[in-house]
């Protein structure tokens, strides 16, 4: 048993660093050097109206996890800059760019943990903005999103997110109550790997 269970807690105590959620705030010259950062993979274009939104999600840094609520309405086809051969279909570019982050979002600790289609309307006010689709991303930290802002960036991925998306809503959320408990999770599944592997040898 001790031979099954050191390495298994061992394993749970890496992903435990790694999945991470409790560091410390960014300090106003970190804020300022990760966005220098993030404005310079894009020097082509005046990004400033990002660059600001992103410079307030950083200025409420609290060091913790946090959830990014997405909401999506995809463009009638692909809009890919000139030059670039790609399909129409939106939802294939969508597709391209959610492969194309996996890694980077997974380097950092993030996590995608729920994409759900719209299915129908119920309560909806006069005015409402139609959405196709809602994905939550969990972030290790406001750090670590513009980490993976700033790589993702780097090698021109969100193009395929801005080809695929007519108009997008996205604002940081704090669960209150969640019954997704990664960590738990985690634990359970290799606990309960540890006795399968005792009764087995």
């Amino acid at each position: 048993m001790f031979a099954i269970f050191v390495p298994l807690a061992l394993l749970y105590l890496v992903f435990w660093l790694w999945y991470g959620g409790n560091g410390r705030p960014m300090s106003s010259q970190e804020i300022e050097e990760s966005l220098h950062k993030l404005r310079s993979t894009d020097p082509s274009r005046d990004n400033s109206e990002e660059i600001e939104d992103v410079r307030q999600l950083l200025m409420s840094d609290d060091g913790k996890e946090f959830v990014m609520q997405n909401l999506v309405r995809y463009r009638p086809k692909a809009l890919y800059p000139e030059g670039y051969h790609f399909s129409d279909d939106p939802r294939e570019a969508d597709k391209r760019y959610g492969k194309s982050i996996m890694g980077d979002l997974l380097r950092y600790g993030n996590l995608l943990i729920f994409i759900a289609r719209k299915s129908g309307d119920f309560v909806k006010p006069e005015g409402a903005d139609a959405w196709h689709y809602v994905a939550m991303v969990r972030y290790r930290s406001r750090r670590d999103f513009v980490r993976f802002a700033t790589r993702a960036n780097q090698a021109d991925k969100f193009m395929h997110k801005w080809a695929a998306i007519e108009k997008t809503h996205v604002f940081p959320v704090k669960p209150l109550i969640s019954l997704f408990a990664v960590r738990t999770l985690v634990g359970l599944a290799l606990f309960t790997l540890g006795l399968i592997l005792t009764a087995v040898f």
